[in-house]
This record gives structure tokens, C-alpha cells and sequence, in this order.
């Protein structure tokens, strides 16, 4: 069966958390993601591939709350997981339904979900979801 293509979807440069946010507050950002990938389910591969792929060392340190000075690349990653979060929490009332959409076929990606586009691994991928989202709800 051939795959389908993915829209393109205009990608707008994400605001640059990097040189905004102290190290405690990266450090918060990464808590939140690692809660909000136990609301979305994903398997410990899928989280590697959304961080960035630290190696398992450093991803169980992280897991354990022993959070060290994270790379411009993460707090990118960070940013753009968490505003796909809000993103999904304006969408829907019902927050288990945001937390499933991820995991869902859309016709927007060509019948994959947005967990599928995202695992590609590249920072543009993850920006790919939260533009569509933004896009979705009238963001700014």
C-alpha cells in the first residue's frame, strides 16, 4: 500500500526559549513533558526519539528528576511539546480526548497521527504538529 503524503504545512520559526529561560525553568519544562508523555502514553522509545535521542543514561537520570544543563535543541523540543499540549487543551473539553489525538490517524498527515510525523525524529517535526494545531485553533 502506498503511503500517503502529508499537506505541506507552513512552519513558522518557534519563539526561542533557549536564550529566555533560566536553567530551573528548563528544568520544569522537562518534568512537564515527561508527565505529559505518561498522559499520552508513549512507549520509552517514542519519548527518546521526542528528546532529542539522549542516550538511556541520560534519559533515566531525567526520568528520576536528576536534570543537568539541557542543549539549546531540547529546550526547543520543550517548547513545541508543551505548546502542542495547550494547543490540545483549548481544542477539546475533554482532556483524555487531546491526550488520545495524538495517537490518532489525520487526514492532515496523510492518515498517520501526529505521534507517527513527530516520530521522525527532527525538531521541524514536532514544529510541524504544533503549527497545524496553532493553525487549528486560530493561534498566534
Amino acid at each position: 500500500m502506498a503511503s500517503a503524503s502529508i499537506a505541506p504545512i507552513p512552519i513558522r520559526p518557534s519563539p526561542d526559549p533557549a536564550g529566555r529561560v533560566t536553567a530551573e525553568e528548563a528544568r520544569a519544562m522537562l518534568r512537564a513533558v515527561m508527565n505529559l508523555f505518561e498522559r499520552w502514553r508513549l512507549s520509552n522509545a517514542d519519548r527518546l526519539v521526542l528528546l532529542g535521542s539522549p542516550s538511556e543514561r541520560t534519559f533515566q537520570r531525567w526520568r528520576k528528576g536528576e536534570i543537568g544543563p539541557l542543549s539549546v535543541d531540547t529546550i526547543h523540543r520543550l517548547g513545541d511539546l508543551l505548546g502542542i499540549h495547550k494547543a490540545l487543551r483549548y481544542m477539546f473539553t475533554d482532556v483524555e480526548r487531546g491526550y488520545a489525538w495524538i495517537g490518532r490517524p489525520n487526514e492532515a498527515f496523510g492518515g498517520r497521527s501526529a505521534l507517527d510525523v513527530m516520530r521522525q525524529g527532527a525538531p521541524a517535526d514536532i514544529a510541524r504538529i504544533r503549527a497545524y494545531l496553532d493553525a487549528e485553533r486560530g493561534g498566534w
